[in-house]
């Protein structure tokens, strides 16, 4: 066992002894940071311009369906009809010498439709012609009476006053040249008439050309070349009445039957949704037209006219069946805006923030949440999302915004390393 002198002398320090070796494990841990640093700062590189990370995606679910359509009060089933709509004729009975239109042609307002042989209406303004011709003529040669008359009186009244030739001499001429004078106003008269039958005339020969008498489509085509045609039903089943029909397209509308039990539920201006049985899933809104003030006494139905917003669209054609909901005009109450439902793994921190990416354009784009319910494994996001939006789940850490990434498929784990 050793002595006390022994222990005491081991505490002394020997100062001649050479220093101890240092340590290096300082060295160490300064080498290892800096190798940390690099490989993330390498990892960072590789994410935003190597190749696209891979990552697991899931659909942001919208909840909540938006606001609510407004209810309907009626329903009421009728058909598409036209306000304008007519079938063009021509103004005189002729035989048609060419027809212009077909069936789903559009026309212009005044495009000619037809013509009509203008043989006796030619002949007609070609003897006004005439007429005009002569009674223009008659006023010339009674201008010429007139003026040599004029100064025949002129000249024996000259004379009379003189005493050189008799009174009844000067008397003579001055009658002469009144008679004169009525018969160039005659003439003028005439010519004026003439005129007026030239006018006539043409406006005949103007009859034998059909015209539109609005823009429209032609939905029936009544008459062929050689067919005699006539504004009134003359000739039996063998002349026609008319040239075609022509419907002004923006005129369309709707013309449903109403009981009279539920009329009182219509009210002019209250809008409406439209269903035309040839296409179910297009719902056209419109308004109230009218109520006409008239009942059916055999069907206890009184007639709505309802306007359509679609207007000139080609799919709309009269006589269409179609059914109208009246909708009720009391607005629905103010609902909370609707949010979107995520998988709760889709939902990261950074900053101290709630945070979710969305892929947009082949990269991550970072969006800040504001969270509500907890739904099972979901979360509600009030804002920072939209329906339909394409978010990752379980985003590494050192996943950041503008990264480039790629859809995984749902059976292939999303690997962050990735480089």
């Amino acid at each position: 066992m050793p002595s006390n002198a022994d222990l005491l002398h081991s505490l002394k320090i020997d100062r001649a002894a050479p220093p101890p070796p240092p340590s290096r494990k300082g060295l160490w841990i300064a080498l290892a940071v800096a190798g940390a640093v690099v490989l993330a700062l390498a990892a960072g590189l590789a994410l935003r311009g190597g190749r696209p990370v891979s990552v697991q995606v899931a659909e942001a679910t919208a909840i909540g369906g938006g606001a609510a359509s407004a209810a309907s009060v009626l329903d009421a089933s009728g058909y598409v009809v036209a306000r304008r709509m007519a079938t063009v004729s021509a103004k005189v009975t002729g035989r048609v010498r060419e027809v212009l239109i077909e069936e789903g042609q559009k026309v212009a307002a005044g495009q000619v439709l037809a013509r009509l042989d203008p043989v006796d209406a030619d002949a007609q303004r070609q003897l006004a012609a005439a007429q005009l011709a002569a009674a223009r003529s008659q006023i010339g040669s009674v201008q010429a009476q007139l003026k040599q008359a004029e100064a025949d009186a002129t000249r024996l009244s000259t004379l009379a006053a003189q005493q050189l030739v008799s009174r009844a001499q000067a008397e003579q001429a001055i009658s002469q040249r009144d008679a004169l004078r009525a018969q160039l106003a005659t003439a003028r008269r005439n010519a004026e008439v003439a005129a007026k039958s030239l006018r006539i005339a043409d406006n005949g020969v103007d009859n034998t050309i059909v015209r539109a008498p609005f823009a429209g489509v032609v939905i029936a085509k009544a008459a062929q070349p050689g067919e005699i045609v006539s504004p009134l039903s003359a000739g039996g089943g063998f002349t026609r009445t008319g040239i075609g029909t022509v419907v002004d397209m923006e005129s369309l509308e709707v013309e449903v039957e109403v009981g009279e039990a539920y009329i009182g539920r219509v009210k002019p201006g209250m809008p409406t949704q439209t269903v035309l049985n040839a296409y179910q899933d297009w719902k056209i809104p419109g308004r109230v037209i009218a109520i006409i003030p008239a009942a059916d006494r055999g069907k206890a139905t009184v007639k709505v006219r309802v306007a359509l917003d679609a207007k000139g669209d080609p799919r709309i054609v009269p006589d269409m069946g179609a059914r109208v909901s009246f909708l009720d005009e009391t607005p629905a109450p103010a609902q909370r805006k609707p949010g979107v439902l995520v998988p709760a793994s889709a939902i990261t921190a950074r900053g101290g923030q709630d945070v979710a990416f969305v892929v947009q354009d082949g990269k991550a784009v970072q969006r800040a949440l504001t969270l509500g319910r907890t739904l099972g494994d979901d979360r509600e996001v009030l804002a920072g999302l939209a329906g339909g939006e394409q978010v990752v789940l379980d985003p590494p850490p050192t996943l950041a915004d503008g990264v480039r990434v790629t859809a995984a498929r749902e059976d292939a784990p999303a690997d962050a390393n990735d480089e």
